[in-house]
C-alpha cells in the first residue's frame, strides 16, 4: 500500500518535511518514490507541487499519513 507522509530532511535543529510517496512499510527518509511538496514547521508554510498527481495517487489506492491528512484540511487544499 502506498502512503503519502513527511519525510524529514535538512540538519539539525533546522525542520524541514517533504510531503513524500512511499511503501508504507519502508523508511520515508531513504526510499521514496517521488517528492509531493514540503512543510516547513518554523513558518508554517506547506506547499503542494502537483495536486493533479495527488489525485491520481489517491485515486489509485494510495492514503494520507494523519499528519498530511491535518494539514491538507488546515491549508484548505481540497480533493
Amino acid at each position: 500500500m502506498l502512503k503519502i507522509r513527511l519525510s524529514r530532511a535538512w540538519k539539525k535543529n533546522s525542520p524541514f518535511f517533504r510531503l513524500v510517496l512511499t511503501e508504507h512499510a519502508a523508511a520515508a527518509k531513504h526510499w521514496y518514490k517521488e517528492v509531493l511538496g514540503f512543510f516547513n514547521p518554523l513558518t508554517k508554510e506547506f506547499k503542494v507541487n502537483d495536486l493533479e498527481k495527488i489525485k491520481k495517487y489517491i485515486s489509485n489506492w494510495a492514503q494520507f499519513s494523519e499528519k498530511v491528512e491535518k494539514l491538507m484540511k488546515v491549508n484548505n487544499i481540497a480533493l
